[in-house]
C-alpha cells in the first residue's frame, strides 16, 4: 500500500458557533494529484489552512507524512509548498528578491539559496525577468511568481489552493503542465479550483465537499458513475446532482 502523505481524523473548524469544517476524513497518498472540489463556502480554504498549521483546528486531527501536524508542526511545513489563493508576493520587490525572502524563510542560505531562487524562477518561465519588480508582472506572471515563491525549498507536498484564477488561458496552462511536470517528479499534488476542465485534466483523484463535509470521493470515472449507471455524465453535471448548486457561477 502506498504511503499516506496526508490524514484527517474528525477534523473541525468553528466559528463564532458556525461550524465551517465538520468532522472532515480525508486521506491522499503519495504522488496523488488529489482535486478538490467545492462552491464558496464550502470550507476548502479553511481545510487546506489547517493543513498548513495556519489556522488550528476546533476539534479532530492533521496528519503529515504519518506524523501529528500540530505536535511537529516545524518539521512538516518544511516539507509542503503551499500556494495561496490571495497573491503573496511584494509589488515592490524584485522577482529574486520575492524568491529569495520565502525560500530563506526555510532555512536555506549563501549558495544553496542563490541556486534554489534561480532554480525556482526558471522552473516558472521567469529567469530572464528576475530584475523587475512583481508590480510590473502580468496577473499571469504574479501567478507564475507567487508559484515560484513555493517551491523552492523542494516541497514533496504541493499545496494549490485556486492558483488559475483570473488568468489568461496560456498562463493557465502553463500552470497546469508545470504541476503535472511536478508530479512526475515526485511531489505530491492537492489542488482545489473552481475549473472542471482543470480537475479533470490532471487529477487522479476528486473530493467534492460541501457545507463543510466531503460528500463524494473517487476519480473521475467514479464519480460520474455514482450519479449515472452508465457513466455518461459530465463532471459538472455530478457536481450539481450532489450539490444542487453550479460550481462555476459561484466562483465568478
Amino acid at each position: 500500500m502506498e504511503e499516506l502523505i496526508l490524514k484527517t481524523t474528525d477534523l473541525t473548524k468553528k466559528y463564532n458557533g458556525k461550524t465551517v469544517v465538520d468532522n472532515l476524513h480525508l486521506e491522499i497518498r503519495r504522488g496523488e494529484v488529489f482535486g478538490l472540489l467545492g462552491p464558496n463556502g464550502a470550507g476548502k480554504s479553511t481545510t487546506m489552512n489547517m493543513i498548513c498549521s495556519i489556522i488550528s483546528p476546533t476539534a479532530g486531527s492533521v496528519e503529515l507524512f504519518g506524523k501529528d501536524a500540530v505536535k511537529n508542526r516545524k518539521e512538516v511545513i518544511r516539507r509542503i509548498g503551499y500556494i495561496p489563493q490571495e497573491l503573496a508576493i511584494h509589488g515592490d520587490l524584485k522577482a529574486w528578491e520575492n524568491a529569495e525572502l520565502f525560500i530563506s524563510l526555510y532555512g536555506i542560505k549563501g549558495d544553496a539559496l542563490k541556486k534554489a531562487v534561480n532554480g525556482s524562477l526558471e522552473y516558472v518561465g521567469l529567469l530572464d525577468r528576475r530584475n523587475d519588480f512583481a508590480k510590473t508582472f502580468s496577473g499571469g506572471m504574479k501567478r507564475r511568481l507567487n508559484i515560484a515563491c513555493a517551491i523552492g525549498h523542494d516541497p514533496e507536498l504541493l499545496i494549490f489552493d485556486e492558483p488559475t484564477v483570473g488568468i489568461d488561458p496560456q498562463s493557465r496552462n502553463f500552470i497546469l503542465e508545470k504541476i503535472k511536470e511536478s508530479n512526475a517528479k515526485g511531489a505530491t499534488v492537492i489542488y482545489t479550483s473552481h475549473y472542471m476542465e482543470e480537475v479533470e485534466a490532471i487529477c487522479t483523484r476528486i473530493a467534492i465537499m460541501d457545507s463543510g463535509k466531503v460528500i463524494a470521493c473517487g476519480t473521475s470515472e467514479e464519480l460520474k458513475k455514482m450519479v449515472s449507471s452508465s457513466g455518461d455524465i459530465t463532471l459538472e453535471e455530478v457536481f450539481l446532482t450532489l450539490t444542487g448548486k453550479k460550481l462555476r457561477d459561484t466562483a465568478e
